[in-house]
């Protein structure tokens, strides 16, 4: 549904730190930066409508909105698992350790950080645990 997604920052270079971090756990790309804007993931194009960007810019500290948040869609619970850790060694902070959120499916897998600005972002798998695990 979406095709990009444009978030603020205040802290540039922590920003950076975190984004780095958590797009690579989740196999994301970075494709850009400069001294005000972030890019990860692919844009959108004639031949690529599937495509989806993340734009990283400085400006303002994000308001207080506990209920609004993006969510990165990872291969397996795994990634979720190092998007975690990835985002809180690199100055994240923790808003829901990685596990089973049932209440909206039985194999929705998710974790939640706030990045250093506050924002809040959500790495999901909706696959099923591999057998055996």
């Amino acid at each position: 549904m979406l095709d990009h997604v444009s978030i603020t920052v205040p802290d540039f270079a922590a920003a950076e730190r975190f984004y780095d971090a958590t797009m690579a756990a989740l196999g994301v790309p970075k494709v850009g930066a400069d001294a005000a804007w972030l890019g990860y993931g692919a844009r959108c194009d004639a031949d690529h409508p599937e495509r989806a960007y993340l734009s990283i810019r400085l400006g303002a500290a994000p308001d207080a909105a506990p209920g609004r948040h993006w969510c990165f869609k990872a291969p397996d619970r795994a990634a979720v698992d190092a998007f975690w850790r990835a985002g809180l060694a690199a100055g994240g902070t923790d808003d829901g350790p990685p596990g089973l959120r049932a209440h909206y499916h039985p194999h929705y897998y998710a974790a939640f950080l706030r990045d250093p600005a506050g924002n809040r972002i959500e790495a999901v798998c909706h696959r099923a645990a591999p057998p055996g695990t």
